[in-house]
């Protein structure tokens, strides 16, 4: 593995990390404080981790300086297969008696690998190192 990708990795994890605690902060704001559904709780802290893993990873990780509404809506296109199905699964794993938190943490850690890849073959694909 080149030392370039690997600094990638690390970067876009730590980053991740970041999203994610953004994401489980606000989710356990929207579940516990104002007793909110578990999908519209996940729905909601998922949108505001995708904005701030977004913009740090851009600017950070890939350093791009592609078009932002261009990345955006590539990343928008994932979201639209993710989200749904992340969303519907999460829904009935709940209906099934499974924690709110452990659903939380397999969604999570899926959205970490799939994002990774995508971000880096198709949103971020020879726009690398440009900014």
């Amino acid at each position: 593995m080149k030392k370039d990708s690997l600094l990638q990795m690390i970067k876009f994890t730590l980053f991740s990390v970041s999203a994610g605690i953004v994401q489980v902060v606000s989710f356990a704001m929207f579940n516990e404080l104002f007793k909110w559904t578990y999908w519209a709780s996940y729905l909601s802290a998922l949108i505001l981790s995708i904005i701030w893993n977004f913009t740090l990873n851009r600017q950070y990780t890939f350093k791009s300086a592609a078009n932002i509404p261009v990345a955006m809506a590539k990343l928008f296109g994932f979201y639209i297969v993710f989200t749904p199905l992340s969303t519907w699964f999460g829904h009935l794993a709940e209906s099934g008696g499974t924690n709110d938190y452990i659903i939380l943490l397999v969604t999570m850690l899926s959205n970490f690998v799939l994002e990774f890849l995508y971000s880096k073959f198709v949103i971020y694909k020879n726009q690398e190192n440009t900014r």
